[in-house]
């Protein structure tokens, strides 16, 4: 092995020209959330295609005190897993995403150099350049893009007297499969944009459609026409699906188009009539038609729409017009397919759960289970039994046959576990196992279940400052927050909140059954520059006040927009709390009871017992 060292010499020398102080323990240079947010957003395609290469590379080390690390081209740090003590060491000298591990901002060290010198370094001991690395071995490895261009580093660091010479060679290969991973997906992306562009717009057509031969075989259909004939498998016929399918045939040869005919469908569990248009469909190699089927019948079961095992927000439903936040989208369609954790931020209003219900429409498990939980509305000695489940009999007033936590439930789909920093700190133990080895234990069970689940976890709070406060683990925390998805507050994208207005106008108009409120330039400006602390959902309230009365108040301040935002809900609340008290004094005070005569979930009807203030013991008459 070459043991020329030669380029430490030369890292120390620039580290003097660089006036790095040795006794340094903080990187020079470490970005805010915004900054890094945006790095995040920019570097997801290496974050991405390194994520399964850190964790087999990890899986190797696992228990032996290492930690890994992938920066960007310029060294700031992408993402870092390891183990617990090592990891919490390097924490504490701030070694966490958004740090620079470049020479300029920290000295002599793995990344940095090998950023400098192009080319795999391992630097051991006293050959950092500030003491506090002094104490490890880094063994780090540049990542180029198909055009040799450095994109990025990784790299993986442990207590000297524990690393070999070989370790340095694992990262070399972890980087170049990292890099073949980079250049064929480079390769992909050409062909599937096109390829994803048509078939996003017919799938999201409002009609069903599908591509056959002359002899009516399909060759091609969208979501909407699977939908339609509950289609299971491929390898499908018309003449399967649909009645009278032979004098169909017989007018296309007369007349080669049929516009507005109406036909039935052959189907198990209903008969439904369709509306049907057929066009001829002309390739190099063929002859065939495009049938266009249309609902006669446009009723649709609400329940189907709202169900809490149904996501029903999708990214074309989500407005704005701002730059940054027409980003975050991009960046929360990209990552909708990965198997990782995200970690969704922002302040109350910003929208966490119609991202999260649209990443999982977005990706592959969208056909599967989306079960939302509200960890910071279900009591502290519920919240194991509703997220894990319990076996017959595991306490007093447990239902016969047991129960299916929320996690059974969404298995194969997505679980998304909302206020996150409210989940008490014994509950966060039990989920950091989910989350590394993917089974769950009921209570009054013994035996692991596995689950395949996407979890999407967040929170408006500060969970770094939990994490420092001993109120949040760090492990879990970091696991959760491997793909961080932060949600702009609305008075970082004013211009969109035209957009949204008029939305919440259109819609909510309709609902109320009044007419829409024209809005002048002036108040329009006035609405604009308010700040809006309770973000979309306060603009919602405010429109719905606003047709109610017919008008937009002619003076308009901070305190008369809270005002309002708290009118509407309190004539609401007062009616729905008095039902709920009704109810529950009905079933003497029996929840799962009362919650099914309700028409919702046991976790529903606890969140508005919090939020409702509504005394179980003494429920007044």
């Amino acid at each position: 092995m070459n043991r020329d060292k030669s380029y430490i010499t030369r890292s120390h020398q620039r580290c003097i020209e660089y006036r790095i102080d040795k006794n340094l323990k903080f990187s020079r240079r470490i970005l805010n959330q915004n900054e890094l947010n945006d790095r995040l957003i920019r570097s997801r395609k290496l974050i991405l295609a390194a994520i399964p290469f850190m964790n087999m590379l990890y899986d190797f080390v696992k228990g032996y005190d290492f930690f890994l690390i992938l920066t960007d081209e310029e060294g700031c740090i992408l993402n870092i897993v390891g183990d617990q003590n090592i990891l919490q060491e390097a924490f504490e000298l701030k070694m966490v995403p958004g740090a620079f591990m470049s020479e300029e901002a920290i000295g002599t060290n793995a990344m940095g150099t090998a950023l400098k010198e192009k080319r795999p370094v391992q630097v051991s001991k006293d050959e950092h350049f500030i003491y506090a690395y002094h104490k490890w071995t880094c063994s780090a490895a540049p990542i180029r893009d198909k055009d040799g261009t450095i994109i990025g580093c990784l790299d993986i660091t442990g207590y000297s007297e524990k690393v070999h010479p070989h370790t340095l060679g694992m990262v070399v290969a972890a980087a170049y499969s990292i890099e073949r991973v980079i250049e064929n997906d480079s390769y992909l992306e050409e062909i599937n944009r096109s390829k994803k562009y048509i078939e996003r717009i017919f799938n999201s057509i409002e009609a069903g459609i599908c591509a056959c031969d002359d002899d009516g075989k399909v060759n091609y259909y969208n979501n909407k026409f699977k939908e339609m004939f509950n289609l299971k498998s491929n390898g499908v016929n018309l003449e399967d699906l649909i009645y009278g399918f032979d004098d169909i045939k017989n007018r296309l040869i007369k007349e080669n188009e049929i516009t507005d005919m109406d036909v039935y469908i052959k189907a198990d569990v209903n008969k439904l009539s369709l509306n049907l248009s057929v066009y001829p469909l002309y390739t190099t190699s063929d002859h065939g038609y495009v049938y266009v089927f249309k609902d006669v019948k446009k009723e649709r079961r609400l329940i189907d729409k709202i169900s809490s095992s149904k996501a029903i927000y999708t990214f074309d439903k989500i407005i704005g017009q701002n730059e940054r936040f027409k980003t975050t989208v991009e960046y929360a369609k990209k990552i909708a397919d990965s198997k990782s954790t995200i970690l969704i931020l922002g302040e109350s209003g910003t929208g966490k759960e119609v991202f999260a219900q649209s990443i999982h429409n977005y990706s592959s498990r969208s056909e599967k289970p989306f079960i939302a939980v509200n960890c910071a509305a279900i009591p502290s000695n519920l919240i194991e039994s509703e997220l894990f489940g319990y076996e017959e009999g595991a306490f007093t007033g447990a239902k016969k046959g047991g129960y299916e936590g929320k996690f059974q439930q969404a298995n194969g789909g997505t679980i998304f576990l909302d206020e996150i920093g409210d989940m008490p700190l014994d509950m966060q133990v039990k989920l950091l196992r989910v989350i590394e080895e993917g089974v769950i234990v009921k209570i009054g069970g013994t035996a692991p279940k596995y689950v395949d689940v996407r979890i999407i976890a967040a929170t408006n709070k500060d969970l770094k400052r939990l994490v420092e406060e001993g109120k949040f683990r760090s492990d879990l925390y970091y696991r959760l927050n491997v793909l961080p998805l932060y949600l702009m507050p609305l008075r970082e994208r004013r211009e969109d909140i035209p957009l949204l207005i008029k939305y919440f106008m259109d819609r909510l108009s309709k609902k109320l059954n009044k007419k829409p409120v024209i809005i002048d330039e002036a108040e329009m400006e006035r609405l604009i520059s308010y700040d809006w602390p309770g973000n979309i959902r306060e603009l919602e309230n405010y429109v719905e006040y606003i047709i109610n009365i017919g008008h937009v108040p002619k003076s308009l301040n901070d305190k008369e927009i809270k005002d309002v935002n708290k009118f509407i809900p309190r004539t609401l609340s007062e009616v729905e709390k008095r039902h709920i008290e009704n109810t529950l004094r009905h079933f003497n005070f029996n929840i799962t009871q009362a919650a099914k005569a309700l028409g919702i979930g046991r976790n529903t009807l606890y969140r508005k017992i919090n939020e409702l203030g509504i005394n179980l013991t003494c429920v007044p008459k």
